[in-house]
């Protein structure tokens, strides 16, 4: 007995989000399976979905910037910021495994590594930290290689935000220039903090691209506890230092401007304007 649809059947909950494929993605190793294995991979395969959509919206932001719809692109990044508070509580879902139960199948999963995540590295790359020592380190992986080549070579966040407030007027030299324009940057920052009404747009958008810059650093930290909570100092499982590497990335930021004019941030300036605005 055949149904009223003959050979097209209307499209279902689970044919749209290919719910049998994506069920069936999660391979455990151990052998005999261990329980612990399903929570692990869920988790970071969970990661990665989140990663792609960080980019999304990382790459949606850059164009909005490059519009001069600043209003638009600051509402994108409230969006990777809500993700990236998701993925810092997500981490210690990890922690109701025991040490001892991730042990139990954590030699299967040499050589991998999560400094393999071809996508992490992406969003810092897209974000502007970008290290041309990380393409070499991807040079096996011909996909993660050129992805990441492909990012390096484009604008990042940090470009696109300076170019807008090049823009709208401030003094905010190009990356190129950063090296003697660091100070000019930082001042184009302060701007913005000390006459946020007036700079209403570009202030909300540094506020979300420093939130952005915040939580993923959140993420990071949190990271580094769990690890240290299930294996201590052991090496990774990639042949890298483990807890020891990871604590060296703590500091690392994405716009090193919106955190320094903080600094140099003054109520004396509020009623005469700021002596660094430009004009």
């Amino acid at each position: 007995m055949t149904d009223s649809y003959g050979d097209n059947p209307p499209l279902s909950y689970n044919k749209y989000l290919r719910v049998a494929d994506l069920i069936g993605l999660q391979d455990c190793l151990s052998d005999p399976k261990h329980h612990d294995e399903l929570l692990f991979i869920t988790i970071h395969q969970a990661y990665e979905l989140w990663f792609k959509q960080i980019l999304h919206e990382i790459d949606a932001a850059i164009v909005m910037m490059n519009d001069d719809r600043l209003a638009a692109a600051a509402r994108t990044m409230r969006r990777v910021v809500e993700i990236e508070k998701l993925l810092v509580t997500q981490i210690h879902i990890l922690e109701t495994m025991t040490p001892i139960n991730f042990l139990g199948f954590r030699d299967q999963l040499n050589p991998a590594s999560g400094f393999q995540s071809m996508q992490f590295r992406e969003i810092e790359f897209a974000s502007g930290l970008k290290h041309e020592q990380l393409l070499h380190e991807f040079r096996a992986d011909e996909l993660a290689h050129t992805r990441l080549r492909k990012r390096f070579m484009e604008a990042s966040l940090s470009d696109a935000f300076f170019a807008a407030l090049r823009k709208r007027g401030l003094d905010a030299p190009l990356d190129e220039e950063r090296a003697k324009g660091y100070d000019q940057r930082t001042r184009a920052v302060l701007e913005l903090l000390t006459h946020f009404e007036e700079r209403y747009e570009e202030f909300q958008l540094a506020e979300a691209l420093l939130e952005h810059d915040e939580y993923f650093s959140l993420w990071r930290s949190h990271h580094v506890k769990m690890v240290e909570r299930m294996v201590g100092t052991k090496r990774g499982t990639g042949g890298s230092e483990g807890v020891g590497y990871l604590r060296t990335t703590l500091d690392k930021k994405f716009f090193p401007e919106l955190w320094e004019a903080r600094t140099y941030l003054d109520t004396k300036h509020g009623a005469s304007g700021c002596p660094f605005a430009k004009g």
